[in-house]
């Protein structure tokens, strides 16, 4: 019997549940399924490389081709139909396809094209009631049709560091409820009102904070509506475990550095408000050294930053204002150039 091979494409901006269910409808009937993922940059600022990174990993045996050259314009002409065509058959040389899978009109064109059946899938959305122009207008209000790991890529997630009594809880909590969203409180602290000694936490239990911390976080990117506000994040804990014991676990060093890259947007709260003089601080003169060394952390590793200064409407509006200019997924220092 010869093999069935099963083909289909799209944008897949972003890639939902009724793209899954044509996925998973040709696996259920294919031999081999190969999926063609087009660059999309004037429908989508998720880069391409992304976007197949979801199929990859929820279809490990789907093969996945990103057509970087691929032709962009989309319609029922001639001449379009005529470049999709020419670029599969041509410049991909795709060849023994025998069903070509789509839920959209060009399903007939191409299957002629290829000598493949024509397998329509849900054309009318029956059977998964979504398409990505919905998605994308709100995301937030359709989450329910994306996978997990598709919806925490699609959300900014805005991380506030700074020495003790900067300010961060408060304008983390505050822009939750401006942006009508969740925020992620500074896990450290929760555990160390339960486990300190003397004032004092050990290495492994420093480790124990920032991996707890991730975890958290990770789950509430999940809930979030557009941004996740996060306070404090595992390169804090580690200069904690430098500044009270010179040195970090192995394992606290590895979270700081996936900490460099993870969030979207960095901001620095400052020392220029007052210094609440609790218990459980260890006094002015110490948070401005560690302002500092958390500030020149950041500038070894290269991560770029915001500094917030002022009472709290003046941050809000400072860090609402970034907001407003920021796309994730777009040149980070266009966004710097703009604030000149």
């Amino acid at each position: 019997m010869d093999s069935q091979r099963g083909l289909t494409v799209g944008k897949f901006a972003p890639f939902h549940k009724g793209h899954q269910f044509l996925i998973e409808t040709a696996l259920s009937q294919m031999d081999e399924v190969i999926v063609i993922i087009y660059e999309a940059r004037e429908t989508t600022s998720v880069p391409l490389n992304i976007r197949a990174g979801w199929i990859r990993k929820l279809y490990p045996d789907v093969q996945v081709i990103e057509a970087w050259d691929g032709p962009t314009e989309v319609g029922d002409t001639p001449e379009i139909k005529k470049k999709h065509e020419d670029y599969i058959l041509n410049r991909l040389k795709l060849q023994g396809i025998t069903h070509f899978y789509s839920s959209e009109f060009y399903g007939e064109h191409m299957s002629l094209a290829l000598g493949a059946v024509n397998r329509i899938v849900d054309y009318n959305r029956q059977t998964v009631p979504i398409s990505g122009t919905q998605i994308r207008k709100d995301t937030f209000a359709y989450r329910e049709y994306l996978h997990p790991w598709v919806y925490r890529d699609l959300i900014t997630n805005v991380v506030f560091l700074g020495a003790p009594s900067t300010g961060k809880t408060t304008l983390a909590s505050r822009l939750a409820q401006e942006y009508d969203t969740v925020w992620m409180p500074e896990y450290g602290r929760e555990y160390w009102e339960k486990h300190q000694v003397n004032r004092r936490l050990s290495l492994e239990q420093l480790v124990e904070i920032a991996s707890e911390h991730l975890n958290r976080e990770e789950e509430l990117l999940y809930q979030a509506n557009r941004y996740l506000f996060t306070d404090t994040n595992a390169i804090t804990t580690y200069m904690f475990s430098l500044y009270y014991h010179n040195t970090a676990e192995r394992q606290l060093a590895e979270l700081a550095n996936r900490a460099a890259s993870r969030y979207d947007l960095v901001f620095v709260c400052d020392v220029d408000i007052p210094y609440d003089d609790t218990w459980d601080r260890s006094g002015d003169v110490n948070r401005r050294i560690f302002q500092k060394q958390i500030v020149n952390d950041l500038i070894v590793r290269k991560i770029p930053f915001f500094l917030v200064q002022g009472e709290l409407e003046t941050r809000v509006k400072y860090v609402k204002g970034v907001l407003d200019k920021y796309r994730k997924y777009e040149n980070l220092l266009d966004l710097f150039v703009q604030r000149q």
